[in-house]
């Protein structure tokens, strides 16, 4: 094609551009007459797409600064000394330090995050997945900054199979596509099926996940010496996420931090 062609074809696109644009726009006005944006908790109407109601924003208990470095536990106030740097640790990270780095959270599982991953996990609520990975990216800034590459927390397939889907994995995706972090959702694996951890004890919780994770041997390498986010949706007490940490530790990762969507958060306290 000659010189003269090319200049045509571009002078064309540059044409059809604000044209496509024109047409975006009012399909997508006229996809909201039809099916008017609602609120992802509640589904009341409201203005905007992938987007919550006042009412349901208020319910969203989030976690802000100051936090615990170790857990992201909320503290009720700074305790670093006036102009002193490093960490502010809580009495349940000294007490008990987690194998990982640090943890994040978008919210405490309550009100309205609580029912925004429950519509996720139970109910195929996949039109959630947006605002919960633009949260995640926001809460999460520090420890994706220093982050090689992100994995999920695997489910184990009989529950693989009945959801049809691991909810890790999907808010993974989600943060990868946000951040261009590289995303390995098969670099950690279940080795055995656990019971559930609904309503067992700390240490319970940890006897049952204990060993149930490995690093399978194709994806050894790129485990080594990465610094991995590990992603889930809720943490509890830290059991399940800890036993994926020292696995991935145990496998020559440089460290470990954890960025989920909810903390239950009752246990935070200030050491004396």
């Amino acid at each position: 094609m000659s010189e003269h062609g090319l200049d045509e074809d571009a002078d064309l696109r540059g044409a059809l551009q604000p044209q496509a644009g024109l047409f975006r726009r009012a399909l997508a006005r006229l996809s909201d007459i039809v099916m008017p944006p609602v609120c992802l908790v509640c589904r009341t109407p409201i203005g905007g797409h992938d987007a919550l109601c006042a009412a349901c924003w208020r319910e969203v208990d989030f976690i802000r600064p100051p936090v615990c470095d170790r857990l992201g536990l909320p503290m009720p106030f700074d305790i670093t000394p006036f102009g002193a740097d490093g960490p502010m640790i809580s009495a349940a990270a000294a007490a008990d330090p987690p194998p990982y780095g640090r943890a994040r959270a978008v919210a405490a599982y309550t009100g309205g995050m609580r029912a925004l991953i429950h519509g996720l996990k139970f109910h195929d609520r996949h039109d959630v997945r947006r605002l919960l990975g633009r949260w995640l990216v926001e809460a999460g800034g520090e420890v994706i900054e220093d982050a090689d590459l992100i994995v999920p927390v695997p489910l184990a397939r009989r529950r693989l199979l009945l959801r049809r889907f691991n909810q890790a994995a999907t808010l993974s995706q989600e943060i990868a596509r946000l951040t261009g972090l590289r995303y390995e959702p098969m670099a950690l694996a279940r080795t055995r099926a656990t019971a559930s951890q609904v309503g067992l004890s700390r240490a319970a919780r940890r006897r049952n996940v204990s060993g149930a994770f490995a690093v399978p041997r194709r994806y050894a390498a790129r485990v080594a010496g990465a610094n991995i986010l590990l992603v889930d949706d809720v943490i509890t007490t830290g059991s399940t996420v800890g036993a994926c940490a020292r696995t991935l530790l145990r496998a020559g990762a440089a460290r470990v931090d954890v960025l989920a969507l909810a903390l239950v958060t009752d246990h935070a306290t200030v050491p004396s």
